[in-house]
This record gives structure tokens, sequence and C-alpha cells, in this order.
């Protein structure tokens, strides 16, 4: 048996022909806690991309950049120099790191998040300029700087 939730909230469930319907039932019903997190998870998405639409690339660029303007001193002896910032919208990250650009790119849907949220992912990228990988030396750097970052990570995706 498959389960989905459409963008409109609604539960489907694919089985085959001969599934019994209590069968079909007493699944959906095993999956209630599930599929309450995926409809508030779609929700709080859809919630944070209203927020995001209320601002202006310049808006939230400039909001962005005040964060990374705290954040850069932590870095500075490896890049000598600020990272140029920019926003997109984006439907599967948060951030993306061009080392080789010295850029980062921000979802501006992060307008709709709090600012604990804002600053770990811009960390998280900053993070990338070190170690371009999630591989050990990233989470050491990351526990490094910010000691909550894994609990921060959760509450981002909504976990």
């Amino acid at each position: 048996m498959n389960l989905r939730i459409g963008d409109d909230l609604r539960v489907a469930v694919s089985a085959n022909r001969r599934t019994p319907f209590a069968m079909i039932d007493a699944f959906v019903l095993s999956k209630e806690d599930w599929i309450l997190a995926a409809i508030e998870n779609l929700r709080a998405k859809a919630d944070g991309e209203a927020v995001s639409q209320q601002y202006d690339d310049e808006e939230c660029l400039a909001f962005f950049e005040s964060i990374s303007k705290r954040i850069f001193p932590l870095f500075a002896q490896v890049l000598n120099e600020k990272p140029s910032l920019s926003v997109k919208e984006m439907k599967s990250r948060w951030g993306v790191c061009h080392v080789d650009k010295k850029h980062i790119v921000l979802n501006r849907r992060l307008m709709g998040k709090p600012l604990d949220l804002v600053e770990y992912v811009v960390l998280h990228e900053y993070v990338h300029f070190v170690h371009p990988n999630h591989q050990q030396g990233f989470h050491a750097l990351m526990g490094l700087y910010m000691p909550d970052y894994r609990q921060r990570r959760k509450r981002l995706n909504g976990h």
C-alpha cells in the first residue's frame, strides 16, 4: 500500500484491488501520526511561502546580509573577504554555497522562519567554505560555533 498527501492536503491511498477495505482502513489509522505531521509540514511550508512573498529580494538580501556580517568574522582568516549573497526561491534547499565563487545563495522562504534558524542556515553555508561536504569535520565545526545546530536543523525541517 502507498500513502500520499497532496498539495490540497487530501490523503490518498493506493492498494491492490483485492485488498480488503478493512485492511486499508487499518493501514491509514496506523499512519495517523505520520499523516498529521505531514499535513502540518505542508501547512507550515505554505505559510513560509506566503511570508516570503511579503518581501522583495532587496529586503531579503538586506536581512540575510546583516546575519552574514555577524558570522563572517569567524571565517575571516580563511576567506579574506566576505562572500557575496543572493536570494532565490528554492523548493528543496535552504541555501547553497558556491565555494569557488565565494558566493552563497539563500532561499527567500527563510524570511518566514525564526532568526535562530536563519542563523543556522547562514552558518551552515559558511562552514562549507572550510568543509565542502558533510563529513566529520563539517559537523565538528558546526558544533563548535553552534552547539545546538542539530536541534535547529530539525526544527527548520519540521522534525
